[in-house]
C-alpha cells in the first residue's frame, strides 16, 4: 500500500513540475515590446549621432530638418511636435529627412542636401513619396539615405543616393508629372 502511495505521489509530482515548467518556458518566450521599443529607439539615437559626426568630419554644415510636407497645401509646413505621455516628454525635430545639410563649394554656390537616417536603409512607400517631392520641388539637390554596415563588431556608415536607388520610381513620377503639365 506504501509504495502504491509512494508512486502516485511521485507521479503528481512530477506533472506538477513538467506543468510549471511549460509554463516557464512559455513566460521566456513572450517578448517585452516596451523594452524592445527602447532599445530600437536609442539605437536609432545613437546611428543618428554617428551619421551626424560622420557628414561634420566631412566638411558639412549639418542641421536638423524640423519641417515636413502638407500635400493639402502642396508646401513644407514646421513638423508637429510628439508628445509622450508616458515619459512626459515633447520630442522635437521630428521633421523628415533627419538632417539638412549644406557646404559651399569653390565657385561660391552652395550645395544643399537632404539625409535620412535608416539603419536597414529602407524607405517606406509613405517617405518615398516624400523623398519624391523635395526632389520635384528642389528643396534639396539630393537625398541620401545613411544606412549602417557591419564590418565585424564596427558600424560603419554607408549613404545611397535615393535617385540613384529608386531611380525607376522617381523616373515613372516625374512622367506622369510631365504628362499632366502636356494635358
Amino acid at each position: 500500500m506504501k509504495k502504491e502511495t509512494e508512486k502516485t505521489e511521485r507521479s503528481k509530482i512530477k506533472s506538477l513540475a513538467s506543468s510549471a515548467s511549460e509554463e516557464g518556458s512559455e513566460r521566456k518566450k513572450k517578448i517585452d515590446y516596451s523594452k524592445q521599443g527602447k532599445k530600437n529607439r536609442a539605437a536609432g539615437v545613437r546611428f543618428e549621432a554617428k551619421v551626424r559626426e560622420n557628414l561634420e568630419g566631412m566638411g558639412w554644415i549639418v542641421n536638423k530638418w524640423m519641417n515636413n510636407i502638407d500635400y493639402d497645401k502642396n508646401k513644407v509646413v514646421p513638423a508637429k511636435r510628439k508628445y509622450n505621455p508616458y515619459m512626459k516628454v515633447l520630442a522635437l525635430g521630428t521633421g523628415f529627412p533627419d538632417f539638412m545639410c549644406f557646404r559651399k563649394s569653390d565657385d561660391k554656390k552652395s550645395e544643399v542636401i537632404g539625409i535620412e537616417v535608416k539603419k536597414k536603409g529602407y524607405l517606406d512607400k509613405i517617405e518615398k513619396g516624400m523623398c519624391l517631392w523635395l526632389l520635384e520641388n528642389k528643396v534639396f539637390s539630393r537625398i541620401l539615405i545613411a544606412k549602417a554596415v557591419q564590418n565585424g563588431r564596427k558600424i560603419n556608415v554607408e549613404y545611397d543616393d535615393f535617385g540613384k536607388k529608386y531611380k525607376r520610381e522617381f523616373e515613372k513620377n516625374i512622367n506622369e508629372v510631365k504628362d499632366e503639365k502636356e494635358i
